[in-house]
């Protein structure tokens, strides 16, 4: 019994990432391109994506908005030269990426500029890896 209860967690636990992971066509719109440039308000350095959060004027309404935006999964974007303090709170960025399908203030982010130093970063997009 103890085997089967073992067993079972463990089946559980490896196919949790899989129910968490996502198409990118399922969710973003390569035909909806977006550029957003804004101060970041929050930074989630999570598996299995990283998320940052930057504070938009939306241009058309003369409000800020909240936008989300997803990269790859730390380790992906470790290896285009991100780390954990690349990114801060109030840094000035401009993002490209691809918008969410539902509309929300969500995106995939492709690069991420940061305003500061102009030094330009992959973001580990999953656009060109997932149909």
């Amino acid at each position: 019994m103890k085997h089967l209860a073992l067993s079972t967690a463990l089946a559980l636990g490896a196919a949790a990432p899989s129910w968490a992971h996502h198409s990118f066509s399922a969710q973003y719109n390569r035909d909806e391109p977006v550029k957003l440039t804004g101060a970041v308000t929050k930074v989630e350095w999570l598996n299995p994506h990283v998320y940052f959060y930057i504070d938009v004027l939306n241009a058309e309404t003369g409000k800020v908005e909240n936008w989300a935006l997803e990269m790859g999964a730390p380790a992906v974007i470790q290896r285009t030269g991100w780390t954990r303090t690349t990114m801060k709170i109030g840094d000035l960025v401009t993002v490209e990426g691809s918008r969410a399908r539902d509309g929300s203030n969500l995106a995939n982010a492709r690069a991420v500029i940061m305003t500061e130093t102009g030094k330009e970063l992959g973001a580990g997009s999953s656009e060109d890896l997932t149909p």
